[in-house]
């Protein structure tokens, strides 16, 4: 299972959020720095209404969808990267996500004061990057003076030493590692290092109530910067995500409609970070069970296969596939069959976004 850590300054409104994407979670959210010490965790459900539909068609007993793990981190200072507000321990559990979700305050609260006493989601993101840059930074110039000591021999340290010295002269320009193209050598030289700055981002823009239809000139700014880096925006109000925990789904689509919105911005914010970490989902859908798997982009069927049960990829033989719009349109795989829409994929088969699929393998 993948992880995502929740991040931002203190009081911006990340385990309020956080408690809200993990309806029963623990996390105290309280007016004052450093509320979170040890990193909460939680697993929540990708929302995928087509479950629903395979479920009915093969009248599964039950459904199953994928997960995602969120990571409630404490709030970061500045100075972090020095160990000031607890930094290092902070730090070091952002080293262990995939993704970082950047929460950013984009509201107007005066009871709910900020450590840089005034608004401003600019100056907030940039403080978070240059802690986050600064520690990677001061990791990648060790790991320099360690590497240059066995690069004359070793052509692996040689392509390491590479990377981390382009790595260095783009941090101190001020970009990100994941700004940096490397090669898919230097990639893996340096994977071990689990650098901050390499891992994507989502800024998730927590607004008023009032601002989460249409949002505000503070989400624009946002939006403006992350474009800049291709990074994803998500608006969400986490005090009104808070609201709808206890709510029924009727309630819930009634008090959404009243602020002029489809759907609350935990569901978009829990779609982007599972499209931004590269993922993909497949079914499998029978009277037992639909279910979905979750997959990398790029996956052959046999390691898809492997993703229920490594038997299946080592035995795998062939793949019973049809496309989920053809299995809906046809209403059965029967249906789907008879219209020829049911295909026969082997071992370079990729798989896609969607497919249902049927495995066949020897044991």
């Amino acid at each position: 299972m993948l992880r995502a850590g929740i991040v931002g300054l203190p009081n911006v409104g990340k385990s309020t959020l956080f408690n809200a994407l993990i309806a029963n979670a623990k996390a105290e959210a309280a007016n004052f720095p450093f509320c979170t010490i040890e990193p909460n965790v939680g697993v929540v459900s990708v929302p995928d209404e087509r479950l629903e539909v395979l479920s009915k068609i093969s009248q599964s007993a039950q459904i199953i969808p994928t997960r995602i793990e969120f990571v409630d981190i404490a709030g970061l200072v500045k100075g972090a990267s020095q160990g000031e507000g607890l930094g290092n321990q902070f730090l070091s559990h952002i080293r262990e996500v995939d993704a970082i979700v950047h929460v950013v305050r984009c509201f107007e609260n005066d009871d709910i004061i900020h450590v840089a006493g005034s608004v401003d989601p600019l100056r907030d993101i940039e403080v978070i990057k240059l802690e986050l840059a600064l520690a990677d930074l001061s990791q990648i110039e060790r790991r320099i003076d360690r590497t240059r000591k066995t690069a004359r021999t070793n052509k692996e340290a040689q392509i390491e030493l590479a990377a981390l010295e382009k790595l260095s002269v783009a941090l101190n320009e001020g970009k990100q590692t994941r700004e940096v193209s490397l090669t898919e050598e230097e990639n893996e030289a340096i994977a071990q290092l689990g650098l901050l700055t390499a891992k994507p981002v989502i800024y998730a823009a927590n607004v008023s109530e009032d601002d989460l239809a249409s949002g505000n000139q503070w989400v624009e700014q946002v939006r403006e910067m992350a474009a800049t880096e291709n990074s994803k925006v998500v608006v969400v109000s986490a005090q009104v995500e808070s609201e709808l925990i206890d709510l029924s789904a009727e309630e819930t689509a009634e008090f959404l409609s009243a602020l002029g919105v489809e759907e609350g911005g935990l569901k978009s914010l829990i779609r982007a970070t599972y499209e931004l970490l590269g993922l993909r989902t497949y079914f499998t859908s029978g009277p037992k069970e639909t279910r979905a798997w979750t997959i990398h982009v790029g996956m052959l069927a046999p390691q898809a296969a492997g993703v229920i049960h490594s038997d299946f990829e080592r035995g795998f033989i062939r793949a019973e596939t049809v496309a989920y719009k053809d299995l809906v349109a046809n209403g059965s795989m029967n249906g789907a069959k008879e219209k020829g829409l049911v295909r026969s994929e082997g071992k370079d088969y990729i798989v896609q976004e969607g497919d249902v699929m049927l495995f066949r393998f020897n044991v």
